[in-house]
């Protein structure tokens, strides 16, 4: 029971760690459904735990060359950011590619002393003339559309059939990964969001005496949980948080 793996076990958990059942909490379930989508949010989005590093292999079509643009939806409607795109070409490599013919003549040479660095060198001249006459295209994505746009020329650069390797970053479905439901902090940032959800609850009530005596303090509960979400948030940023990619789209 202290190790949630679903979604029920994880709002139990945290209302457990409120003060339930000994306490009676004032949220309704919607909203700690609500609290439970957007601590999932947040941790899909900066914990490095949320997300996975992956590649999709997708083969152009004509619909994609008029678009202009790939439908992530299509290939995977969970990307949080896509870091690269690779394209492969269908056809064989000749034997008159540059490459190809580097290989060919080098390939008995490199099991000499002081062959490899030439090699190395080489290979690093080819790419960086690669870098200069065919630079590495430009992407632009968003999560609201989906779209993966390729800053080339659809029409003439690359042809139907062809496939394109997309780098990218995806949220894990805790559906499927359910030790994201135990995960220490997201366990600690429900709680938090919750005890802000019961503390907005309660405001409304401030100042209203009840039988007894006895007042509601919703202020109090409301900025003790600010203060709680402020630090896992920080902590979060400062410990969990992916570098950014400044070649992102």
């Amino acid at each position: 029971m202290s190790q949630p793996t679903s979604r029920q076990s994880l709002k139990d958990y945290a209302l457990r760690r409120l003060g339930a059942p000994v306490i009676d909490i004032n949220v309704d379930d919607s909203q700690i459904e609500d609290c439970l989508d957007d601590a999932l949010q947040f941790f899909a989005e900066y914990h490095y735990d949320g997300v996975q590093l992956r590649f999709h292999k997708h083969q152009v079509t004509e619909t994609d060359k008029t678009n202009g643009y790939l439908d992530m939806d299509a290939i995977d409607s969970r990307v949080v950011s896509v870091i690269r795109a690779f394209e492969i070409s269908t056809h064989t490599t000749n034997m008159f590619d540059v490459s190809y013919q580097l290989a060919l003549n080098d390939f008995y040479g490199t099991f000499t002393p002081g062959s490899l660095t030439n090699y190395t060198i080489t290979k690093q001249h080819l790419s960086t003339i690669q870098q200069i006459l065919d630079p590495e295209k430009r992407l632009r994505f968003s999560r609201v559309e989906n779209k993966l746009y390729i800053d080339m020329d659809w029409t003439n650069d690359i042809d139907a059939g062809q496939y394109i390797i997309v780098e990218c970053y995806s949220a894990l479905d805790p559906q499927t990964y359910t030790e994201i439901y135990n995960d220490r902090l997201l366990k600690k940032y429900l709680t938090s969001l919750i005890k802000k959800q019961w503390g907005n609850n309660l405001i409304k009530f401030e100042g209203v005496q009840l039988p007894g005596g006895v007042q509601f303090n919703g202020g109090r509960i409301l900025d003790e949980a600010k203060e709680e979400i402020d630090k896992i948030e920080e902590q979060v940023h400062d410990m969990y948080e992916l570098p950014p990619d400044f070649y992102t789209g």
